[in-house]
């Protein structure tokens, strides 16, 4: 039986969707085309992720658990990359949830050029766009 939700929760499917309703998401072949043209691809998934699934050649990788921090023009802990407020970051993780969210937050710090790809890197792959063999053999 599932517990009563107290005043105020919300699901993470409602949260997603908020969040969603802020950006502009981009298809894996659009998200492409951008980074060619200067976009940032900043790659949040985990190192055990991308060893299993490839990665992104070229995609600055930034756990979720850092991302605002190196990001945030404000904070100490920025990447260079972080050149102010106006930089077009796309967020990609393995699917296309975590990249939405973390995309919002990314939104709530200023940076509304910030999107996520569409499906994540799974979709990346699917569309045939550059990708590295993964390090760990499929089991």
């Amino acid at each position: 039986m599932t517990p009563p939700r107290p005043p105020g929760a919300r699901t993470i499917d409602e949260i997603l969707a908020d969040r969603r309703r802020r950006l502009r998401r981009l298809p894996p072949t659009e998200a492409y085309a951008r980074v060619r043209d200067g976009a940032v691809l900043v790659d949040i998934r985990p190192a055990a992720q991308r060893a299993a699934e490839g990665e992104v050649p070229g995609a600055l990788v930034v756990e979720r658990n850092v991302l605002e921090w190196r990001f945030d023009p404000q904070c100490a802990a920025r990447l260079p990359q972080a050149t102010g407020y106006d930089v077009e970051v796309i967020v990609l993780c393995s699917e296309g949830y975590t990249s939405s969210l973390a995309a919002a937050a990314l939104h709530e710090l200023g940076l509304t050029r910030a999107t996520d790809v569409i499906g994540g890197f799974h979709a990346w792959r699917r569309a045939g766009l550059p990708v590295t063999r993964p390090a760990v053999p499929a089991t």
